[in-house]
């Protein structure tokens, strides 16, 4: 059985309890029902402060990290590095790759990435990237080069799919 969390962690966990309409009485000493309370927070925005601080108190690497992925995508991207430098080290990579894997994506939807730039650095970009990276650009030299490029068969594909719809 897992141990009930620290007193500043607990009342953390209780105040965002509260702020998504939870019951407070909880242990959250599992990391499941901790992790359902978080996902709960995530679809309630005036309760990301408070998730903020549970997650910065949250003894389980791999549940904080999950968590802050999962953030990344729904705050502005000022905010992305406060919430990756609240990792322990030892998880903090993926988030960090992530928070820069948006910072790509919304350079390209924007159209503030020229296609000879892509081309230089398709090869460095994540799976994950190269494809959502044909989902929100428009620019058809873009998307020629992930149609040449891409890692995958289907990256390829839906690179040549977005050139035929646009």
């Amino acid at each position: 059985m897992a141990a009930d969390p620290s007193p500043a962690m607990g009342e953390a966990l209780r105040h965002l309890a509260r702020a998504v309409g939870r019951p407070g009485n909880t242990s959250f000493a599992d990391g499941h029902d901790r992790w359902s309370l978080y996902r709960a927070a995530l679809d309630t925005l005036a309760a990301l402060p408070l998730l903020f601080e549970a997650v910065s108190l949250e003894p389980d690497g791999p549940l904080a990290s999950g968590v802050v992925g999962e953030v990344l995508e729904r705050v502005p991207a000022d905010e992305r590095e406060r919430w990756v430098g609240i990792l322990p080290p030892a998880v903090r990579d993926f988030s960090a790759r992530r928070a820069r894997d948006l910072g790509v994506l919304e350079s390209l939807q924007r159209g503030a990435v020229p296609a000879d730039s892509v081309a230089d650095v398709i090869d460095e970009w994540s799976d994950w990237l190269q494809g959502r990276a044909v989902r929100v650009t428009a620019d058809h030299d873009v998307l020629r080069v992930v149609s040449r490029r891409g890692r995958t068969k289907r990256i390829r594909q839906a690179a040549v799919d977005a050139l035929r719809e646009r």
